[in-house]
């Protein structure tokens, strides 16, 4: 008998196929919003005309932009921006561009609640994990000052009660986490996505694919996130190639977007992940590979790993990808290829000789200890890390 707990976050809204500008107004006239402050992407904000927009249509309630939030949010990043932010008196903030400023957002709002006003003090707000895989959770105040999440990529953090923050000094991502820290509401607009390279809007579709994936095949799956994540493929198994053949196709854009958010239901309430999300963290973090590319490069490696304790179960996903008779990782690999995405550790720039401090690290994760076929040593990271270099099929 299936047998869990179901838990859920803070987040009030998600509106969809509408424009982000008069969506960000509406969402500030509801919360009534006198200083809202945007935290964007760069180049959006330097090279379109989208942050404009929004500044034209909030008015006077405009009270400033940050837009330096890099690749795995470091913390000096987020604290400069909640020092700008607390600076403009700001009472509501909207994040506007990829993962990285989604998750820099979140712990953006810790800082503002909590006077962090410096790096170092952002270190007992994190989550720890401890030699056996437990992760313990500080309790503190949620924020006061919430969050509006614009995403511009798939990643999907923006329905995540949970920031990965990376520490330069330990060259570590870790994990911020408290229900309040989602965003209030969520606006996904296609029409903002376009200015969104290509490499990063597919890598991190398959990123979404990589969180349906595993929370499929999760130690804790059960009917409810079997459903979401199964549709979750379907959609985004359709809905990437298309972007990849127009890049213009609005309809197909926002059915990625609606599957990214499709994709995130089992991470919300609860579901554990596994190796490719673990070992994904610890790319990112210790080695400054690209969100979405990491997935791009583990997911088939991990499935082919985990395919001696769940291949049976691993059909259904081949049955989602339209491809019943083939094995998921097989799947995967074609389509990830065929989307442009690396494949490989060498095609991310990771040196052999840096594969054990990688594996190492890994067991600071605790999704690695959740992973399917279980993993208690660096040695077994390490099989799924000189698979992922040599590229074996």
């Amino acid at each position: 008998m299936q047998s869990g707990t179901m838990v859920f976050t803070a987040m009030n809204r998600v509106i969809f196929g509408k424009p982000a500008a008069e969506s960000i107004v509406a969402e500030a006239d509801r919360l009534q919003a006198k200083r809202v402050f945007i935290l964007s992407g760069r180049t959006l904000n330097t090279a379109t005309g989208e942050i404009e927009k929004v500044k034209t249509t909030l008015g006077a309630r405009f009270a400033g932009v940050h837009d330096h939030m890099p690749a795995h949010s470091p913390r000096e990043s987020v604290v400069a921006c909640a020092n700008a932010a607390r600076e403009a008196g700001t009472d509501l903030l909207v994040t506007i561009g990829g993962g990285s400023v989604t998750d820099g957002g979140k712990a953006v709002t810790i800082c503002l609640e909590h006077g962090i006003t410096d790096v170092d003090a952002m270190e007992p707000f994190r989550s720890i994990v401890d030699a056996n895989g437990k992760r313990s959770i500080p309790d503190f105040a949620p924020p006061k000052v919430r969050q509006i999440a614009v995403p511009t990529t798939l990643s999907a953090g923006e329905f995540n009660a949970r920031a990965g923050i990376t520490d330069t000094k330990l060259r570590l991502k870790q994990s911020f986490m408290h229900r309040g820290i989602v965003p209030e509401s969520v606006i996904l607009d296609p029409a903002i996505t376009v200015h969104t390279p290509e490499w990063l809007w597919l890598s991190s579709g398959v990123r979404a694919v990589d969180h349906a994936v595993e929370t499929f095949l999760s130690l804790d799956a059960n009917d409810y996130t079997d459903g979401t994540a199964l549709q979750a493929l379907r959609t985004l198994g359709a809905g990437l190639p298309a972007v990849k053949a127009n890049a213009n196709d609005l309809d197909a854009r926002l059915r990625c977007m609606i599957g990214a958010w499709l994709s995130m239901v089992g991470i919300v309430s609860g579901t554990r992940l596994g190796a490719s999300h673990a070992i994904g963290h610890i790319l990112g973090g210790s080695a400054n590979v690209p969100h979405g590319h990491t997935s791009c490069v583990m997911l088939p490696y991990v499935l082919d790993y985990n395919a001696p304790v769940n291949g049976a179960r691993q059909r259904e996903v081949a049955i989602a990808l339209g491809q019943p008779n083939t094995p998921p990782g097989r799947i995967l690999d074609r389509f990830i290829r065929e989307l442009g995405m690396p494949r490989t550790l060498r095609d991310v720039k990771i040196e052999e000789a840096d594969l054990p401090r990688l594996a190492k690290n890994c067991m600071l994760d605790d999704w690695t200890y959740s992973n399917p076929r279980p993993i208690s040593s660096p040695e077994q990271v390490m099989e799924i890390l000189k698979a992922a270099y040599q590229g074996d099929p």
